[in-house]
């Protein structure tokens, strides 16, 4: 029996192997590796070199990605922009932009906005965005404020910390172990914020909190991000606090235009 038939059998609509592959090979471009050949594509993807060019072309019909005519080399295509573009307006992160540089200013930190990726935290608004490329960061959720708080405040369906990858270890303060990493989620829900306190790479300290849609699940997490030399523990609760009021204020941006005039109607 075949893969595809397997597949089939186990109830999956016909075809699904196809889009399951042609998925990851669009996901060989998260890391930003520019453009890749069939070769590649095909090492990354743990495919022989035809298949990997077949699913390429296919890709490049439907605008996914292009291909150079000198190098024969691929890239993201225009409708993977399009559809970014997209999904960033409908989450309404272009709305939360002025208000993350106006609490990066407020505090002399680096604030950024993330959401749930998986077992990843993806900043896609911030200071941590590139704005030359306009990629952001994807850190892992264990070693994180950002990703404690999208764990702590997850939404139903996403909070089996057992389906997450092994925690590894980032320096000697990260946390490794599940049973840890329940007692930490609870510590964070009860404090309302979470800290990264070299968990993720020494000298760099981070304070986030959840950015809640109505259900009280994190719609986003904000965080603000510097050193121990300026984020000091006597001075945590203010930034924490400054931290809290630019999210409130999210939770009414990044509601969608449908449910923006009632919520703010219910404010004032």
């Amino acid at each position: 029996m075949t893969t595809d038939a397997r597949t089939n059998a186990a109830g999956a609509p016909p075809g699904a192997q196809a889009v399951t592959r042609a998925l990851r090979l669009l996901h060989c471009f998260r890391d930003n590796p520019g453009e890749l050949t069939a070769s590649q594509l095909a090492r990354r993807m743990e495919l022989s070199v035809s298949t990997a060019h077949r699913l390429a072309r296919t890709l490049v019909a439907a605008g996914f990605l292009e291909q150079d005519e000198r190098s024969a080399r691929y890239r993201l295509g225009p409708s993977v922009a399009e559809l970014g573009q997209l999904s960033l307006h409908q989450r309404g992160m272009h709305r939360a932009v002025p208000e993350l540089d106006a609490l990066a200013r407020a505090t002399g930190t680096t604030a950024d906005l993330a959401i749930r990726g998986g077992a990843h935290a993806v900043i896609l608004a911030g200071g941590s965005v590139n704005p030359a490329s306009g990629l952001g960061l994807r850190r892992p959720l264990h070693s994180t404020a950002l990703g404690k708080v999208l764990l702590a405040w997850a939404r139903p369906g996403e909070q089996d910390l057992d389906a997450l990858p092994p925690l590894g270890a980032h320096t000697d303060r990260t946390i490794t172990g599940l049973a840890e990493l329940r007692a930490e989620l609870d510590r964070v829900r009860a404090a309302g914020y979470a800290l990264n306190d070299g968990e993720s790479a020494y000298g760099v300290r981070t304070a986030a909190v959840p950015v809640l849609d109505a259900e009280g699940h994190a719609h986003a997490a904000l965080a603000v991000r510097s050193t121990p030399d300026v984020i000091t523990d006597a001075r945590l609760p203010w930034f924490v606090t400054r931290a809290h009021a630019c999210a409130r204020a999210l939770e009414i941006l990044l509601l969608p235009p449908s449910q923006r005039h009632s919520a703010t109607d219910v404010v004032g």
